[in-house]
């Protein structure tokens, strides 16, 4: 059999061309094709890794941030329950002490209304029985009496001896008017004699004197020159008696106040809220002195 070589190089020849023709236009596309998908695919590969990781890791930023809210609510929490609790002892106290306060105000008003009654009492007693002391001498008080009277004043001034001396002869020596004399009742001439009499006697000064009668002096003799007084009188002697109780009843208050605080400190020492101690009241009280001596006064401090 011939062999027809210019139909083997033209086959040959054909295919070349047809393999270089499928390569030109059919391989290379497919090969770039197929390289552009598997970078392709390598990118979304890529991609998804680094999406998976930042989804991890928002996943372990999403889990710490869980944790510490938890924490911080916790915290807040525990926070709240301290404040509460503060809060609510405080208001506790705050009405507790209110009410402590609104007790010991009670308890203070209480005892100032007491206080007040007994000064109430204590002085209403005391004029009842001034008043009847005073009438009772009035009724038993006579010219008798009041010549007894005149005698002591006498006796009084003949005792009279240094300064008290000296200030009555003073004022005596000074007066520009008559010596005024005052008695509850109307002393005969032969008493109102004794009275010049022994003023000159014991002063060495012979005086003018005006006699007036003042049924108010109960029983006595008062004598009085230039706003000076010497006096011996049972009214003196009451109204005497009647500052000097209410001197005591005056005293009284004040301490019992300086006892109040001891009392409600040794209260407060053994309960919160407790009854406050009695106030203890002076136990002693010294009876009035005796001022039925003869002295020099002012007439403005004259009780009334």
């Amino acid at each position: 059999m011939l062999i027809d070589w210019f139909t083997v190089i033209a086959q040959v020849l054909n295919f070349l061309i047809l393999v270089w023709l499928l390569k030109r236009f059919l391989y290379r596309p497919i090969l770039n094709a197929i390289d552009a998908r598997e970078k392709r695919v390598a990118a979304e590969l890529a991609d998804a890794d680094a999406k998976e990781a930042e989804a991890q890791k928002e996943k372990e930023e999403f889990r710490r941030k869980n944790e510490e809210f938890d924490r911080q609510r916790a915290a807040l929490l525990n926070r709240a329950k301290d404040e509460a609790k503060a809060e609510r002892q405080q208001l506790f106290e705050k009405v507790r002490k209110e009410a402590s306060d609104l007790r010991a105000k009670q308890q203070e008003t209480l005892r100032n209304d007491k206080r007040n009654l007994n000064r109430a009492i204590s002085r209403r007693a005391q004029q009842e029985v001034f008043a009847i002391a005073r009438k009772a001498l009035q009724d038993l008080a006579g010219r008798e009496l009041e010549e007894r009277t005149v005698d002591m004043f006498a006796k009084k001034l003949h005792e009279l001896e240094g300064k008290e001396k000296e200030q009555l002869v003073s004022v005596l020596a000074t007066a520009s008017s008559p010596v005024l004399v005052r008695t509850a009742f109307d002393l005969p001439q032969a008493q109102r004699d004794l009275v010049k009499k022994t003023i000159k006697e014991t002063l060495g000064i012979e005086v003018q004197a005006r006699f007036e009668t003042v049924p108010d002096l109960v029983s006595g003799i008062e004598l009085t020159a230039n706003g000076q007084k010497v006096a011996w009188s049972i009214a003196g002697y009451l109204s005497s008696l009647e500052e000097s109780i209410d001197e005591l009843l005056q005293e009284q208050p004040r301490n019992e106040s300086r006892t109040e605080p001891e009392a409600r400190a040794r209260s407060e020492l053994t309960s919160d809220i407790s009854e406050p101690e009695q106030e203890s009241e002076p136990e002693n009280e010294s009876e009035p002195e005796n001022e039925s001596e003869t002295k020099i006064v002012n007439p403005e401090q004259e009780p009334e």
